[in-house]
Parts: C-alpha cells; structure tokens; sequence
C-alpha cells in the first residue's frame, strides 16, 4: 500500500513516502534491539523525565500539532487540539505512576518470603490507526517505553506526517537511539517484524481483519498480543429520562470524530415510552451540524479520513436502504470536494440486513425500537463486537445492573463511551483482548516473574 497523506477535505495530496525495505526494517529491529540492552538499566526516574519532557513539549506545539492532524485526517481542529492535550496527560499520567504500577508485588506465602516483579521484555511491535494519530501511538507507546521496553511503530499509511512527526518530538527530548522508531513499512513486512525472534510482542488497534491477521503471526511465532478492534457499541435509552438531554449526549457519542472511532455510539436502541421523541429530538439535531472546513471553529462535522472510506460507508448505507431499512435523515453525500458524508439516520434494520453487525464508521446512527429494558439488553448484546456501551436511566441502581449484563468490556452509565488514562480501555468478544490505559495497560508486555526466597 502506497504511503500518501491526503487532506480530506480538499483532495489535495501533502505528502508521498517511499516505504522501507526488509532490509531497512531488520535494521531497525537491530536498533530497537540494541537500545533494549542499555533502556532496560535507566531508572525509573531517568525514564520519567524523557517522557515528562515529551508531554512538555506536546504542550509548547500543541496548535501546529493540532492543525497537522486536521490537513492529514480531516479531524476537527478543536477535536486535533483536545487529542494534543490527552496525549500530554497520558504521558504524565505513565511517567508519574509507573513506579507505584510496577513496584514489587508481594506474594503473601507461610514458608518464604515472596514477590512478582514487572520486568521489560524487550522489543514491542505496535500496528497503529489513523483516527486518532497521536493518541492511539502515544498510549500504546509511553506505557511500554517507562516498563523498560523499546518501541517500533507501524502507523497508518494514510499519516505519514503525524508519524514523523511523533518520532521527531521524541527524538527531541533526547529519548535515547532506538528507544521508539517509526518504520515506514507496507503490511507484508509487519510479518517480519513480528516474526523476528527480538520482537517480544504486538499490539494492534484497527479493524477485525488486521486484529485476525496480527493475532495469527503473533500465534505462529509464540508472541504476546493485544488487540483493539473494532465497536458497535449500544447506547441504550430507557423510559425515564429527560429526552432532550439524552438527544444532546447522542449527538457527542454519534459525532465524535465524524463517527470514526471504535467506541463512538452506533445503535441507539430505546425503549418504546420515549422512542418517537428521542427520534425527533436526535433528528433534530443530527439535522443542524454544519458540514465544513475542519479548520474552521464553526464547522460541526468535518470530512471522513479519505475518499474510500467515505464511498464504503455509502455502499454500506445503501445496502441496508435497499433490504428495507428507512431513512430518517440523509443517506447520502453532499455535493461538495472532500471525504464528506450527510448527518444519516436509519430506523429499521434487522438482523438479517448485512449492516446490522457491521461498524459503521461516519456520522451514521442506527435506532432500535423495543419494548422494555430485557429486549434492549438483548439487543445490545445480538452483535459479535463487545467494545462499549451506555446506559442511560435516571435510576442508577437500575442502570447498574443493566450495566452489569452488557456483554462489552467497557459500560458507561448516563455518558457515552470514552476513554481517560486512569481507566482501562478495551473488549471482548471480535473487539479483541487485552487492556490499555490505565494500571493494566502497562502490564500488558512486562514478564510478571515470580521471586521466591525460602525462610
């Protein structure tokens, strides 16, 4: 796949790479390798100031960051600008916490002393997305480099920019040779990588066919692997609550990102009492985003990532229209240059439509009608993926334990989906395994080794 950053919302072409060679990329892993031997002796302190540095320095550029991720994917640039910041709290959040989440754990025994120390294992692979091009490397790559691994980075072919660029930041904070590198590689050379015995580990977050196939080279070569796939996750409404405030919170968990995340809302399922209003009130406001320019602070909905992208999400849309779904609002494209998709509603999907178990990733929402709280759970968890999920209901109690049934590896009450170092990010079921963020997401790739001293 050719390596071309493309601004969406222009068609403009910004940038073309030449991807490396196998030969280039061993090379690398040489590097990454090499840095391991030494990265793994620097302190937990000496760790902590590169990537206090690295969030600093996130800081001091974050405009001219945030306006490279815009031209590149098309993001709003007070959604590039809030991507920056996080990215600065999760590296503080790594650098600050890390000596408490990996110090020695003692392992109460009669007969021994005890404990599990958290040691690097070495050279971790991470396969990157585009939607979020600074956040998702960042935590996927502070966590691994403060354990003491060294990290290489796959990104998306459609950022090259972000990609250098996050190098470049790191590279000036005088994070040692070798420590994190960007590899410009088309995906038939993952495999080498993954396959190379220095390479300990790999973590991926795309679609479920890149997860399957990662997750398979990971399994052939006996390696460590996490997996963020994709979501269809439920925002589930039931019968007493303020319907103007849900439609409010259904726009922010629908439109984030144009709709291009994993955990953004995707099927509004609402119990029958408040069904017809929540549909008026979202239709509403799904109605009034402004589609523009995403540099513009006035623009609510920018454009998808690329043309392709927004051309399947239109095969996927017709197709449920043509097996009989109704179109509430939109359904189609604009007439206009750019990656642009109408605000779209769909009622009527069914099971046997082939997009009722398809992600949908844009500014599409599907609503579900059913007649209580039993069948809305049902409902959510009638899919493959397991990513989120939401529950809205005064209720809390309730809301808890509707919570407790949503078969996903997140569930949020009374907000849609969303992610925050301290918490755990992840699923189950075709939405992958493992957990990132928080604690857990550092003890993804360490060796949990077991020391024990007999009295």
């Amino acid at each position: 796949m050719a390596i071309i950053s493309i601004n969406p919302a222009t068609g403009e072409t910004l940038l073309t790479v030449d991807p490396l060679t196998t030969e280039q990329t061993i090379a690398a892993i040489d590097r990454a390798d090499g840095a391991y031997r030494d990265w793994k002796m620097t302190s937990l302190d000496g760790r902590k100031s590169f990537l206090l540095k690295f969030a600093q320095r996130l800081r001091s550029r974050s405009e001219e960051l945030a306006h490279l991720i815009t031209r590149e994917m098309g993001k709003r640039i007070s959604e590039s600008r809030y991507e920056i910041e996080y990215c600065a709290k999760i590296s503080e959040f790594y650098a600050n916490g890390a000596q408490k989440f990996l110090a020695d754990e003692p392992v109460p025994v009669d007969d021994a002393d005890a404990f599990i120390q958290y040691a690097p294992l070495g050279v971790i692979m991470g396969v990157m997305p585009w939607n979020f091009p600074f956040y998702q490397v960042v935590r996927f790559a502070t966590p691994n480099i403060m354990a003491g691994n060294t990290v290489l980075v796959k990104h998306a072919s459609n950022v090259p920019q972000c990609a250098r660029m996050i190098e470049s930041l790191f590279h000036e904070c005088d994070l040692p040779d070798g420590v994190y590198a960007n590899l410009f590689i088309p995906s038939e050379l993952v495999e080498v990588a993954v396959s190379d015995p220095r390479v300990q580990g790999v973590s991926l977050t795309g679609s479920e066919r890149a997860g399957a196939s990662v997750a398979a080279m990971a399994g052939q070569n006996l390696k460590r692997s996490v997996l963020e796939l994709g979501g269809n996750d439920p925002f589930i409404v039931l019968d007493d609550v303020d319907v103007d405030e849900i439609a409010d919170l259904a726009i922010k968990g629908r439109i984030v990102n144009a709709g291009q995340s994993c955990v953004a809302s995707k099927r509004f399922i609402v119990v029958k009492a408040v069904a017809q209003q929540f549909i008026d009130a979202f239709k509403k406001r799904m109605s009034q985003l402004t589609l523009g320019d995403p540099t513009d602070e006035a623009t609510t909905l920018g454009p998808l990532s690329t043309e392709a992208a927004a051309v399947n999400l239109l095969e996927q849309v017709q197709s449920s229209i043509d097996a009989g779904a109704t179109i509430v609002l939109g359904g189609d494209r604009p007439d206009r240059k750019g990656a642009y998709f109408n605000p779209t509603i769909l009622t009527g999907v069914t099971p046997d439509m082939p997009t009722f178990d398809q992600e949908l990733f844009g500014p599409v929402a599907t609503v579900y009608v059913v007649d209580n709280e039993a069948e809305a759970i049902e409902l959510a968890n009638h899919s493959t993926y397991g990513l989120g999920g939401s529950v809205f209901c005064k209720d809390i109690d309730r809301a808890r334990r509707a919570a407790r049934q949503i078969e996903s590896g997140m569930v949020f009450i009374n907000q849609p989906t969303r992610s925050q170092a301290e918490l755990p990010f992840g699923g189950v079921k075709k939405s992958g395994y493992g957990r990132e963020l928080s604690r857990l997401g550092i003890l993804e790739f360490v060796n949990k080794k077991l020391i024990h001293h007999r009295k």
